[in-house]
């Protein structure tokens, strides 16, 4: 799991986020996968295409998932530096021999209409030419939910965690045995 605070459960007990409640699925659904959470708060693409190459050799594993490009969005940095960065990572994930599910971002409107577009487009477009999937955005059913997001309107709660973990269950056990 390559991701930004969305996956390191800023803001929550790690414990309680997403990616511990996938550790816990795949055990009790005795699937043959470990998790490793390789996730760091503000981790932007070009942060994770730089540590990918030691982790794809240290851990060989079967799936990756990224979910990263958020915080390029956030920054404002060009959508095409965050579509190339995406693509590289699926490239070096997939010549480690490793299945990929890209989880998409989004962006608050106002950044205005072109720039919102285009960073949407790019998780479609990174995945061009490669046999990666792409999920759903992991917030999708907690992000205008205001009980389910933390006060920064940005970072989901505890609560929202376990519908965090089914929606990104639907993608990736396409990929699972």
């Amino acid at each position: 799991m390559l991701g930004d605070s969305i996956s390191a459960a800023y803001g929550i007990n790690l414990e309680e986020g997403w990616v511990t409640l996938l550790a816990a699925r795949i055990e009790q659904e005795r699937l043959p996968y470990t998790v490793v959470n390789a996730s760091i708060s503000g981790e932007t693409s070009a942060g994770g295409l730089r540590r990918l190459p030691a982790l794809l050799e240290t851990h060989q594993p079967g799936i990756v998932i990224i979910e990263l490009g958020g915080n390029d969005g956030l920054r404002g940095y060009p959508i095409g530096q965050l579509q190339s960065n995406l693509h590289d990572m699926i490239t070096l994930s997939e010549e480690s021999e490793a299945q990929v599910l890209l989880l998409p971002m989004e962006i608050p409107p106002n950044f205005g209409k072109f720039y919102t577009d285009a960073f949407r487009a790019s998780f479609q477009n990174a995945i061009e030419g490669s046999q990666a999937v792409l999920g759903d955005f992991p917030l999708k059913d907690v992000a205008l939910e205001a009980a389910l997001m933390q006060g920064d309107g940005i970072h989901p709660t505890a609560v929202a965690q376990p519908i965090i973990l089914e929606s990104v269950w639907q993608n990736l056990s396409k990929l699972l045995p």
